[in-house]
């Protein structure tokens, strides 16, 4: 067997680049170059994180001829820095989990020598970063989530003020914001004197008419001028923050026009309403380029299994991606689809929930819906649900086998329907 002249375990990738250690206040950067006679040399900088700091680090790498630079830092400061070289350089940004140093060595001169080491072999895989339109979708759809996280927070709030005036209202509504229970709680809020049954009739919405005598028994407690000044200020705050959502709504129908026809095809999907996909377009962009397979995607969201293998032995199936924006989306769209009467994921997470529980059997349905939300983002297709009966008709010679065995033991037959 032919050997190989090349006894090189690692080959350089990238002649000359840069690792960058970025931290809220500083920067160090270890620059790797190479001569006209082939002798590698590094150079150590440190600098600040204004703009006009940023903008000398740009400089000073693009005048040594550095294509590439590595950066690793903590939250959000390795945006700052990729605003400068965005349009300049290719910037790899890696996780901190997948770069760290020997331990003893620990500096942040050391992390960055590490880094353009790992980068001029080509040993680091960077994470995805969007284009810059994109970006702006995420800022929206994240802080639209926010938004509407606090105002739940709000609406407990209201609900415990209540409570503890001895109001009662969602214990008759089932839903203490809907149109009946706002009424209810500004009549609370504009009437200081005794509340009478025709008041609480004029509050009534639908079918809860029925129920006005309960409504009104539910209102008669200890609310004082304590509470109407409290209950005032967090309603005032509930709408503020609604109508913050409303207008992000518009801002991202605004944005996302031109791909109105990808939104509508995947709202076609089970459990995905508009809001959830815009949501997922904001993670993954309207294109998908930067993954090659459904595979590949589904990996990036933690959606599918890890592998943890030593020894012939598969110690864990847990995807090492515990939290991403994408993956919760997600489980939040498998949950609304399983819930779909009729729908291939409604009868495909009952069968896996009994042999692998909920939890699972969710992030499994995700899994699927995701592959599925792939092929209609970057391959255009229209989505088809399979149906409830379809895992029934696909298994049908193995069901039959298994009810007819049953059967016989049970001293009965099958036959055949005919027609």
């Amino acid at each position: 067997m032919a050997k190989s002249k090349n006894n090189d375990i690692l080959s350089v990738v990238h002649p000359i680049c840069c690792g960058l250690d970025v931290h809220k206040d500083e920067i160090s950067a270890c620059l790797v170059t190479i001569d006209e006679k082939q002798q590698v040399s590094s150079e150590i900088r440190d600098f600040g994180t204004f703009t006009h700091e940023l903008v000398k680090l740009r400089d000073w790498l693009l005048g040594q001829g550095c294509p590439i630079v590595a950066l690793e830092s903590t939250g959000i400061y390795w945006r700052p820095v990729h605003n400068i070289l965005e349009n300049h350089l290719k910037v790899v940004l890696v996780n901190a989990r997948h770069v760290k140093n020997v331990p003893g060595r620990k500096t942040d001169i050391g992390d960055s020598q590490w880094l353009a080491g790992l980068l001029r072999n080509g040993l680091l895989k960077g994470s995805f970063i969007p284009p810059k339109e994109v970006r702006q979708w995420r800022d929206l759809t994240r802080s639209r989530k926010k938004i509407v996280e606090t105002v739940g927070d709000y609406k407990r709030r209201v609900q415990k003020l209540l409570e503890s005036a001895n109001i009662k209202i969602d214990s008759v509504a089932s839903d203490l914001f809907g149109v009946t229970g706002r009424n209810l709680m500004n009549l609370l809020l504009s009437a200081p004197q005794e509340i009478t049954l025709a008041d609480v009739e004029r509050c009534l919405r639908g079918r809860i008419r029925s129920k006005l005598v309960e409504l009104h028994q539910s209102i008669q407690g200890f609310f004082t001028g304590h509470h109407r000044f409290l209950l005032a200020t967090l309603l005032h705050i509930v709408d503020s923050l609604e109508n913050e959502i409303h207008g992000i709504d518009q801002k991202l129908d605004e944005v996302m026009s031109a791909h109105e026809d990808l939104i509508s095809r995947m709202i076609a999907a089970a459990g995905v309403e508009r809001v959830s996909a815009q949501a997922i377009l904001a993670e993954v962009g309207p294109t998908l380029e930067q993954f090659d397979n459904d595979a590949a995607c589904c990996s990036w969201a933690g959606l599918c299994p890890g592998n943890n293998e030593s020894a012939g032995k598969r110690k864990s199936g847990k995807s090492p991606v515990h939290k991403h924006h994408i993956k919760t989306i997600m489980t939040e769209v498998a949950w609304a689809a399983v819930k779909k009467k009729g729908s291939y994921y409604r009868s495909k997470y009952y069968r896996l929930k009994a042999r692998l529980a909920a939890k699972r059997a969710i992030i499994a349905v995700a899994h699927r819906l995701f592959k599925a939300l792939y092929f209609i983002i970057k391959k255009g297709a229209t989505f088809k649900d399979l149906g409830e009966t379809y895992l029934v008709e696909h298994n049908k010679a193995s069901i039959l086998r298994r009810i007819s065995k049953q059967a016989k033991i049970l001293g009965y037959q099958l036959v055949a329907l005919e027609g």
